[in-house]
């Protein structure tokens, strides 16, 4: 069921994917060449603290898990897309990697959720590629959220950036509606068609997340039970924004 949201909820949103965003800008800048994914989990735990709030995903278990998500932070490198789980040991950052961060917070009882990809160091240029449609296709996929208009044109705009590319959209891979927790519906397919699915109406706050792989669309799940990958072992990339729709238009809360 869809729960849209108040004026003064959605206002206690936008102070959330403030401090949302300004974490993650942060998390952002200290992917560097030798950087461990556990110590970027560390500073998101403590940056979240610091302001008075709560990581969003850290002992959330999805439909369908079998146990609670063990971190704050999802860090995702290179063929791992998305949920890819911090590691001290195992995973750490190596000049022309692509790392995804993706988090949530709790900020007065309401959630947000952002992500982004950054390169380490320098890279290849299919990767600077892929990252620059992955963020195109996001950007198309806010501009078509406006009231009036429906979920599948939101799959529509982003499928339509990433169709002009050798590029693809993850399969099964959705944005979701967001809030009172992580995941609320309605999904948001990256694929859509234009005029089909629910109607985007004042209130409604979702997150749009296009996940794009440089090779085939194909995904598997890891071992453990979180990390999703690229089947053919292809890079892929991962941006999202949490966005209300208003009256007028839409709002980007994390930001």
């Amino acid at each position: 069921m869809i729960r849209l949201k108040t004026s003064e909820e959605i206002e206690i949103m936008r102070e959330g994917g403030q401090r949302l965003a300004e974490i993650l800008s942060i998390l952002a800048e200290l992917v560097k060449p030798g950087v461990s994914s556990f110590f970027l989990e560390e500073e998101a735990r403590r940056l979240i603290k610091e302001g008075g709030d709560t990581p969003a995903f850290l002992g959330y278990k999805p439909q369908g898990a079998k146990r609670p998500y063990p971190a704050a932070l999802c860090v995702s490198v290179n063929d791992e897309i998305v949920h890819g789980i911090p590691n001290e040991t195992e995973k750490i950052f190596k000049e022309g990697d692509i790392v995804s961060l993706d988090f949530g917070i709790t900020h007065r009882g309401l959630i947000t959720d952002a992500a982004t990809t950054v390169p380490v160091g320098v890279v290849d240029e299919e990767s600077k590629k892929l990252i620059e449609i992955t963020k195109k296709a996001l950007d198309a996929g806010i501009k078509a959220a406006i009231p009036g208009n429906t979920i599948g044109d939101i799959g529509a705009a982003i499928s339509a950036v990433v169709g002009t590319t050798k590029f693809s959209l993850a399969d099964d891979l959705v944005g979701h509606g967001v809030g009172y927790v992580v995941h609320e519906d309605p999904y948001v397919p990256n694929v859509g068609i234009k005029g089909t699915g629910e109607k985007l109406v004042p209130g409604l706050v979702i997150a749009l997340e296009p996940m794009v792989n440089a090779g085939h669309s194909s995904i598997k799940m890891f071992p453990d039970g979180y990390t999703i990958k690229t089947r053919d072992g292809s890079r892929s990339a991962h941006f999202e924004h949490s966005i209300a729709i208003t009256e007028k238009g839409n709002i980007i809360l994390t930001l």
